[in-house]
């Protein structure tokens, strides 16, 4: 079976550079996916995609060594395992608030006996290169990567309990809802002086816990600030603030000239 390249490489302390999208375009992704980036989020919660949509996503990505993952819109079990049965190689899942939703997270994306997943990894027994389907359930347990976005006050004080969840692989911190969850503003760079201290705190308890973490940014200078304390996956901005970003600043410079 495919090996999950990113996995490996926070195993090995080694940073990962994530890509997002938000476009519901397959030709979109697939030119994220030609970027460099180690991983590649497909984002069902913010972003305009539907899951027939995502799947065409996922074949896009395909084209290349991208690993390609998926942040669920809520922790729907019918949902995660559509997209794992489509090929996503990790799961980031919003509002996990308590250690009793992490654990309904991780049942319903490991198989039996770890989980409840059901078999039938249509497109994913092609993108893992697994012989057969069976062989890919063999695998997919140990390559499939599992993220709970840490971004509420209740998700904070379920931290310690979220993370001893077994089949659990790592926090993913939402900047931004966190910020408005204690009382500052949304920022993928924060400066709030509560807020800077919660997200090293995260950092230190997954730590403890050896679980892999994972945070959002706002552009490469965070994301290196980001790598250089102790996190193992970082963000970029997504495709839609590239696009964003890219047209006003040609626009502002051919006026300007």
């Amino acid at each position: 079976m495919r090996s999950n390249l990113i996995k490996h490489s926070l195993r090995d302390g080694r940073p990962v550079l994530n890509g997002w999208c938000s476009l519901p375009s397959a030709y979109a992704a697939e030119v994220m996916a030609n970027q460099g980036y180690d991983s590649l989020t497909i984002d069902l919660q913010h972003g305009a995609m539907d899951y027939e949509t995502a799947v065409s996503m996922l074949q896009a990505i395909s084209t290349t060594q991208t690993v390609p993952l998926a942040r669920v819109p809520w922790h729907d079990p019918g949902l995660m395992m559509k997209l794992l049965d489509s090929g996503a190689y990790g799961l980031i899942c919003p509002m996990i608030n308590s250690a009793a939703i992490a654990r309904e997270f991780v049942a319903a994306c490991r198989y039996p006996p770890k989980g409840y997943r059901s078999f039938g990894p249509n497109r994913a027994s092609l993108y893992s290169k697994a012989a057969s389907s069976a062989d890919y359930a063999a695998s997919a347990d140990e390559e499939i990567l599992l993220f709970a976005m840490i971004e509420t006050r209740a998700g904070l004080d379920s931290l310690e309990e979220i993370l001893k969840v077994d089949g659990l692989d790592g926090v993913y911190v939402g900047p931004g809802d966190l910020s408005l969850a204690l009382g500052a503003r949304p920022s993928m760079a924060p400066t709030d002086v509560t807020v800077v201290k919660a997200i090293s705190g995260v950092l230190d308890a997954a730590r403890r816990h050896n679980r892999f973490a994972a945070i959002h940014t706002d552009g490469p200078e965070t994301a290196r600030q980001r790598f250089s304390q102790g996190f193992g996956m970082c963000t970029l901005q997504n495709d839609v603030r590239l696009l964003a970003d890219g047209a006003s600043r040609q626009v502002r410079q051919a006026r300007e000239s």
